[in-house]
């Protein structure tokens, strides 16, 4: 495969050889045949007819295999065999084929293969109008000074057309101007050169630059033009001085513009050009001020700030500019800067008078007297004053922006003790800018608070027996002033009671109002201690303030109870009498104690400790009746001897003991009642007799018992009325706990006892016993039974 496709190519490069060979041999010996065509004519468009020039009839060039070849690898005409046409195969373009070459001709030849025969033949390409004449610089420069004398020629650029022949460039035409006319001039190769000859003097101050159009125009039909524009510059001489555009110029600047910032743009005009035309700016008679506030561009004339500007120092400036060209001659301007005012400065405000600390309760006092100002001027030098509208001040306005600030009313330190004020000061400019100052106002303290107590009353409670000197409590007093005005001292008022020794009692602390009890309290003597305290403070003049204190004495179990009945004062007991025939439950006796104490502490109980015979009689525990446990019978023994326990219910509890005799008897017909030892003795004599005795007397001084009891009721109602009697009522009262003789338990703390004693200590009978109203009070009995040793055991209660 790859040996038959190298024979091949073989075979086609010896072809080619072969066909070169013969068509030069063919070009050596024939002459070309003439032919011609418009260039830019379309592809496929008829050149010409090869039959007649061939000799060849329409059948016999098909055979023939006619086909057209030229240099080049494009094929740009092929021949129809068919009709014999050469037509082409693609545009022509004569400037790209030939360029400037006229005539184009383009050579090709005919190749007919059977037999081998060449036909030489030209194609010639006629140019059109295709291209229009063009400058190759669209803007042709010439420089000329305005010293040219007129006549003078200036040679400019020619124009290039692509076409030949007539179609190509004929002639120039120029602008219609005043200073230039056109000269065509012919070169040796046939060109034409265009040249502009200067009519007349040019003033390059009157028109510095004169523009021409310079069109160029082939002789095609029709004609095809091309243009370029010619400038001439005219060159300077100096004879223009600079000229400002203004006399004066007149610029407003605010005077918060930033360091650099342009100011004003001046500019001289120099109607020379060059050297002659460039202009130096400078400062002309310039102050040191203006040096440092103001710089100038030398070359562009814009003047820019050096520092700020403060309209409050300087409001404007003149300055005085000069612009030199580089010939030496030169003009001025001046420059009015007007400095625009901005609100830039705060109000400052001065402080002539300021008080640091008023007293409270004064009316309308003057605080502070200051003035206020605003450098600025207009509407930002316009200031407004005013201070927080929540405080007890206002601002009057004076004279020269002066102001007073004062008190609208009574200040109370003890509502307010500092007050901060601000004082603001406010522009009206914008935006606004606006001062504060700050004043701090203490209120001094006046005395005009009295000390208050915390509490109206107190009540404070304490234990009798307590420790002398013991802290029993407190009372508080404030003060709202300050100071000396708010120091308290507390003391101890005056008692209602003049005989009520309460110094003696109680000692209050004048620094912080404590209370102490200065002796041990009985509550038995003294249950309730009132006394007012007082709180005084150190001002000028001093206030006070009284509080009224209540302390309660607490009940301790400090008493023993105390037996009134039956009496144990050494003497004789007393004997109680029971019949033999008395039922179970009889009652014997009453044992009737008391306790000074209160509460439970003065709860009484009774017990039998000790009896002659156990289980024959027996005691009630809460009301202390001795009854009989059980029938008598003859067995028992006539004499009896009975050990009652009298115990409170205090912690720890008291007790205390009474002995009860007790006689059995067979009846109260007896005459006597003999003691105990004799009685025995004559029991053991005659039983009988002294039953009947004892009986006969029990009876008989029951009778004359009651009699004299109620003779001694009478009695001494009658003597309590007229003050004086026959029953003297001892001082001192009984303890205010007794015992309840009905059964029912202790006494009423309403009840105490009225002991009447006869006044002959004689007799030694007790007469009667009577509850009393208990503010009445008793001596105490223990005391009053001690002093009457004889009394007897007869009691009446009611």
């Amino acid at each position: 495969m790859e040996a038959g496709e190298g024979k091949e190519r073989v075979l086609k490069q010896r072809q080619v050889l072969l066909f070169f060979v013969l068509l030069g041999m063919a070009q050596a010996g024939s002459k070309p045949r003439h032919y011609s065509v418009a260039e830019e004519m379309e592809s496929g468009s008829f050149v010409a007819n090869l039959l007649k020039d061939l000799g060849l009839e329409v059948d016999q060039l098909a055979a023939r295999g006619p086909q057209v070849v030229s240099k080049g690898k494009k094929m740009r005409l092929h021949l129809d065999r068919q009709t014999g046409d050469l037509l082409l195969n693609e545009k022509l373009d004569r400037e790209e084929l030939c360029g400037p070459i006229e005539p184009c001709v383009l050579p090709f030849q005919v190749l007919f293969e059977n037999p081998l025969q060449f036909f030489q033949a030209e194609l010639r390409i006629r140019d059109i109008n295709d291209h229009s004449p063009v400058f190759l610089d669209k803007e042709i420069i010439l420089k000329i000074s305005e010293s040219i004398t007129p006549g003078t020629a200036f040679l400019i650029e020619r124009a290039q057309d692509l076409d030949a022949g007539s179609n190509s460039l004929q002639s120039y035409t120029v602008s219609p101007n005043s200073h230039f006319h056109l000269k065509l001039q012919d070169s040796s190769d046939g060109v034409i050169l265009p040249q502009l000859v200067l009519n007349k003097a040019l003033d390059r101050e009157e028109q510095p630059e004169i523009m021409l159009t310079l069109t160029a125009l082939d002789g095609g039909t029709p004609p095809r033009s091309g243009t370029a524009l010619v400038r001439i510059e005219v060159l300077d001489i100096n004879d223009n001085a600079p000229e400002f555009a203004e006399l004066l110029y007149e610029v407003q600047v605010p005077e918060n513009s930033p360091i650099g910032s342009q100011v004003a743009l001046v500019s001289a005009r120099d109607l020379d050009i060059g050297a002659y035309g460039e202009i130096t700016y400078v400062f002309s008679q310039a102050s040191e001020d203006i040096r440092k506030t103001f710089q100038i561009n030398a070359k562009s004339g814009e003047l820019l700030l050096r520092q700020k500007l403060d309209f409050e120092s300087i409001q404007n400036y003149t300055l005085n500019i000069q612009a030199t060209d580089g010939g030496g001659l030169s003009g001025s301007c001046v420059v009015f800067v007007q400095v625009i005012d901005l609100n830039d400065n705060p109000p400052e405000l001065t402080m002539s008078t300021l008080i640091k600390e008023i007293p409270e309760n004064l009316q309308e006092t003057i605080i502070a007297v200051f003035s206020v100002s605003d450098p600025d001027s207009g509407d930002n030098g316009r200031m407004v004053c005013s201070t927080q509208d929540d405080l007890p001040f206002f601002l009057k306005p004076s004279v020269e922006n002066f102001y007073t600030l004062v008190t609208n009313r009574a200040l109370d330190r003890e509502t307010r003790a500092e007050y901060n004020i601000t004082i603001t000061v406010t522009d009206l400019g914008a935006p606004r800018l606006k001062t504060e100052h700050n004043i701090t106002l203490m209120v001094s303290d006046v005395n005009d608070n009295a000390p208050a107590f915390t509490q109206t009353a107190y009540t404070l409670f304490v234990r009798e027996n307590n420790s002398p000197a013991l802290h029993i409590g407190s009372v508080s007093a404030t003060d709202r002033d300050a100071g000396a005005n708010a120091q308290v001292t507390y003391s101890l008022l005056p008692p209602q009671d003049p005989q009520l020794p309460l110094a003696s009692l109680v000692s209050i602390n004048a620094d912080n109002g404590q209370l102490f009890a200065l002796r041990a309290l009985d509550y038995e003597a003294l249950r309730v201690l009132e006394f007012g305290v007082g709180a005084v403070d150190r001002g000028s003049p001093a206030l006070s303030s009284q509080a009224l204190v209540r302390v309660l004495v607490l009940d301790a179990n400090d008493n023993s109870p105390f037996v009134l009945y039956p009496l144990q004062n050494g003497s004789a007991p007393c004997t109680e009498l029971v019949p033999r025939a008395a039922e179970p439950g009889y009652l014997v006796s009453k044992v009737v104690a008391v306790d000074g104490d209160s509460g439970q502490n003065a709860w009484l109980s009774y017990q039998l400790l000790k009896a002659t015979e156990p289980g024959l009689f027996s005691v009630w525990a809460h009301n202390g009746e001795v009854r009989t446990a059980r029938l008598l019978s003859e067995r028992d023994a006539a004499k009896h001897r009975l050990l009652v326990l009298v115990k409170d219910n205090g912690e720890p509890p008291l007790s205390a003991s009474v002995t009860l005799h007790v006689l059995l008897v067979d009846g109260f017909s007896q005459p006597y009642l003999p003691l105990p030892e004799a009685a025995a003795d004559a029991a053991q004599a005659d039983p009988l007799t002294v039953y009947l005795v004892i009986a006969l007397a029990s009876v008989s001084s029951l009778f004359l018992f009651s009699v004299l009891a109620f003779i001694a009721v009478r009695l001494c109602k009658r003597g309590r009325r007229a003050s004086l009697g026959s029953c003297s009522v001892p001082e001192g009262h009984f303890p205010g706990h007794l015992v309840d003789v009905s059964g029912s338990g202790t006494l009423s703390q309403s009840y105490q006892y009225e002991v009447c004693l006869t006044g002959d200590p004689g007799t030694g009978e007790f007469k009667f016993l009577k509850p009393i109203f208990p503010n009445l009070l008793v001596q105490d009995t223990e005391r009053e039974i001690k002093d009457n040793p004889n009394c007897r055991n007869s009691f009446v209660f009611s």
